[in-house]
């Protein structure tokens, strides 16, 4: 909650200071906030840790990709899909280290402050290749920067407005793989337990070997066409695990289902970042500030899917919850059309 109320004044930040100082700013401040995590020593100690890696997380996700931008538009190609290729990357080392972690009980307290004392070296080096604040802002027509405040209203346009949607259910789309597709292929086709998880890892390694080919992809195709391709492929993913008759086939489905979201989400938010710093659409108020408001509409999907699926499921079961996802990307595709002043 913390994390997507941050966004907000991130995107304010990052358009004043420039998108670089917030990154390695709270880049560095991220591993620190999560020794506090490990460290604390009771709930209202373990709320407040929380509640500031949330706000640095969040804060650190809209700089990140406002900075991806200005690398687009610096380099004049697409990196957007590798950078979040990278995060897939990530986010496996993470789960990987968190279980070698447990498997040698290794306290947390120990676990972070050895992770932290990794990453904020690591993470100050690479922080000095990062570009200059410059590079964000947005310069219009006639070679005037853009001027004037840039408070809660800035950034927010229809365009973001419906990209911001498209990414919801994306990112919604996600959530129900990464909480129910276990449940599913378990409860639904018999899997066994240490089968039932396979779902999740062929759909995240899926995804992740996508994303890290996405740019090239995207050099060769327009944008609209590879988030329609990608939002028909997944919803012929997700199809295909919700009528497979054997656990084999519903791991495959969600296999397909990673490789079909591997693109939309990066090139929405390169789409929405563009708008911002003046592409095609013309000048406007800097990338930042338009990819707060778009990255908040989109981590709602994470943060509210998994307990209204679970919710729905209730009422109507788990399988016709997630096939009812399966019309949600094929109208994601269908409006898909709004990506093309950016391919």
């Amino acid at each position: 909650v913390f994390a997507v109320a941050a966004m907000h004044v991130a995107g304010v930040l990052a358009a004043r200071f420039g998108s670089a100082r917030v990154v390695r700013l709270t880049v560095l401040l991220g591993p620190l906030s999560l020794l506090g995590v490990g460290t604390a020593g009771d709930l209202l100690q373990l709320a407040a840790a929380l509640t500031v890696l949330g706000t640095i997380h969040g804060t650190l996700d809209v700089a990140m990709n406002a900075h991806a931008v200005a690398v687009e538009r610096s380099l004049h190609r697409h990196v957007m899909n590798g950078c979040h290729g990278a995060w897939s990357i990530g986010a496996v080392a993470g789960s990987l280290l968190g279980s070698g972690a447990a498997q040698l009980e290794m306290s947390r307290a120990l676990h972070y402050a050895l992770f932290a004392a990794a990453a904020v070296p690591a993470a100050a080096a690479v922080g000095t290749a990062l570009l200059p604040a410059e590079a964000d802002r947005a310069v219009v027509e006639h070679g005037e920067r853009q001027s004037g405040p840039l408070g809660w209203r800035a950034g927010w346009t229809r365009r973001v407005l419906l990209f911001g949607a498209m990414g919801a259910t994306v990112l919604t789309c996600e959530a129900a793989v990464a909480n129910w597709s276990g449940v599913y292929l378990h409860e639904r086709l018999g899997a066994p337990l240490g089968v039932a998880g396979l779902g999740y890892v062929a759909f995240t390694a899926c995804q992740t070997l996508g994303r890290l080919v996405g740019d090239r992809l995207q050099t060769m195709t327009p944008a609209v066409r590879l988030v329609q391709l990608g939002t028909l492929a997944a919803a012929g993913g997700l199809a295909a695990a919700i009528i497979s008759p054997s656990p084999l086939f519903g791991v495959l489905g969600f296999a397909v289902m990673g490789l079909g979201l591997a693109t939309p989400l990066p090139v929405l938010f390169s789409a929405v970042g563009h708008q911002g710093a003046g592409g095609a659409a013309g000048p406007a108020s800097g990338a930042a500030p338009a990819l707060a408001r778009f990255t908040t509409m989109t981590y709602a999907g994470i943060l509210l899917a998994p307990a209204a699926i679970g919710g729905v499921a209730d009422l109507v079961g788990l399988t016709w919850t997630l096939a009812s996802l399966v019309p949600l990307l094929i109208a994601v595709a269908g409006v898909a059309g709004s990506c093309r002043p950016y391919s």
